[in-house]
């Protein structure tokens, strides 16, 4: 894969006054890239609280893989009660198109014009104070810290202790992303030892990965639960990413039902019954979050935790499996690798039973750097100046008119020739090839009316493509990636 080698960064408070400096000369107003919210939030009693918090994250779990977001050929009824009990961000966004940069922008609250890891590839979170988690920053606060799963914190590395380095108390799961497309790992990382299962061989055996992380998860809120201090939980699952593997008492009642012959390319292990397979991860995410709910509610502390649930990406074509067979990315053009809406709008819900008012759905346009500030808010903690969220606390606690709102929201994805894009109200302006010319033709879409990016509307509003490419400047801030410099 390729990677990032080096990343010149400018200062913050340059990089700020550019932007302020740049918006004036277009007319535009100061853009602001983080601010603190919390004290002009009316539940000053929900920040003294300190709730937990439990983010539950899927791999490349598409928006169109829930029953309750049009998902026809199989049913997520536990996440489906989940969002009748909470609330639906119908246009939140994935970090990236792919998983590492997406879940760099998770922890640090920047986006990928800022994050240092901005690719898939050999590069891994720099020491502290470089590249700071939300893990570090709730610490602070008192939180105890889990990750368990997939880590977000490098695609390879075999530091053993990297998650404790970057402020996760306690650690279960892969360190490295490619052995994480195995789901009957040999080995597995608890709290910097290595953990042996002699009767896997890295495709089949006796231990799935994901009832592994699940038990722990459930351990986990079993040991600190009812304690007073309060607890970050992230559980990064694997399910559904490729290769394509599910226990066979949740894929065999798929088999007959789905005969569609493999059609997904990529560099992972085929799967002869790819659709039923997929089908099985979705139906084995969908019993995680049941199982975990289910322990929050047996703890008696499910009023007290925010549990928000989403995916690092939009679904694939990978290991025989193609989105378009279970309409996996719903009416969103694209997947995986694509800065079109089926790449990056993923499914989210947010369940807080008694704060967060059941069965509403939210249009609030939002990313995965806003977690980092809105768990800052809920721990009463100021928001520092190089994060580029925005706390969405407000729009969980049904107070819309006190939500702050981006201007825009950037990506950049330097796979496939390179790619910029932008969120900027109802307008999507996507600019391809970006490796060949930095300055190539921007498409324009109205992402409200037209959801499924089918109608090109740049020569019609050429205003809106100047104002998104002078966005696409200033979000930017230099990065080599495999020689090529962005």
């Amino acid at each position: 894969m390729d990677c990032i080698s080096a990343h010149d960064r400018m200062t913050r408070r340059g990089f700020l006054r550019s932007a302020s400096a740049g918006a004036a000369v277009l007319g535009m107003a100061p853009l602001r890239f983080a601010q603190t919210y919390g004290d002009s939030l009316p539940r000053e009693e929900v920040r003294g609280s300190r709730p937990h918090i439990s983010f539950l994250l899927a791999d490349d779990m598409g928006y169109g893989d829930l029953s309750i977001l049009g998902q026809k050929n199989f049913r997520t009824p536990n996440l489906d009660k989940m969002a009748q009990e909470g609330m639906i961000l119908t246009d939140h966004y994935a970090g990236s198109a792919v998983c590492a940069p997406s879940r760099a922008t998770l922890l640090t609250g920047q986006h990928t014009g800022h994050v240092y890891q901005r690719g898939n590839g050999d590069i891994e979170f720099r020491p502290d104070p470089q590249d700071v988690t939300i893990a570090t920053r709730l610490k602070s606060a008192g939180y105890r810290t889990a990750m368990i799963g997939k880590s977000g914190l490098a695609c390879h590395s075999d530091n053993a202790l990297l998650p404790h380095k970057k402020g996760f108390d306690h650690f279960f799961g892969y360190l490295d992303h490619r052995a994480a497309h195995r789901f009957y790992p040999p080995t597995l990382v608890r709290n910097g030892r290595i953990v042996e299962y002699p009767h896997n061989n890295g495709h089949t055996g006796e231990v799935y990965s994901g009832d592994l992380f699940l038990d722990e998860t459930l351990n986990y809120l079993d040991e600190h639960g009812r304690s007073k201090q309060p607890f970050f939980l992230h559980f990064a699952l694997q399910q559904p990413h490729a290769d394509l593997s599910a226990p066979e008492e949740f894929r065999q009642p798929y088999i007959n039902q789905f005969q569609e012959q493999p059609r997904g390319v990529g560099g992972y292990r085929p799967q002869s019954h790819p659709a039923a397979t997929y089908a099985a991860m979705i139906t084995y995410v969908d019993h995680t979050v049941r199982r975990v709910l289910q322990k929050l509610r047996e703890l008696g502390i499910e009023k007290n935790t925010l549990v928000i649930f989403t995916s690092d990406n939009g679904s694939y074509s990978e290991g025989g499996y193609h989105y378009s067979m279970h309409n996996s990315n719903g009416a969103f053009r694209g997947g995986k690798r694509d800065l079109y809406d089926g790449g990056i709008r993923v499914p989210t819900i947010a369940w807080w039973p008694g704060t967060i008012q059941a069965g509403l759905r939210s249009d609030h346009i939002s990313a995965f750097w806003d977690f980092a500030p809105t768990a800052l808010d809920l721990a009463g903690l100021p928001i520092p100046e190089e994060m580029d969220g925005i706390s969405y606390l407000p729009t969980l606690l049904g107070q819309a008119d006190r939500q702050k709102q981006h201007t825009y929201l950037y990506w950049e994805f330097y796979e496939q020739g390179g790619k910029q894009a932008v969120r900027y109200g109802r307008w999507k302006g996507i600019r391809l090839n970006v490796r060949q010319n930095r300055r190539r033709p921007i498409e324009l879409y109205d992402i409200v009316n037209d959801p499924g990016e089918t109608t090109n509307l740049a020569e019609r509003h050429p205003d809106i493509v100047r104002q998104i490419a002078a966005f696409m400047q200033e979000a930017h801030t230099p990065a080599e990636f495999s020689g090529f410099r962005f």
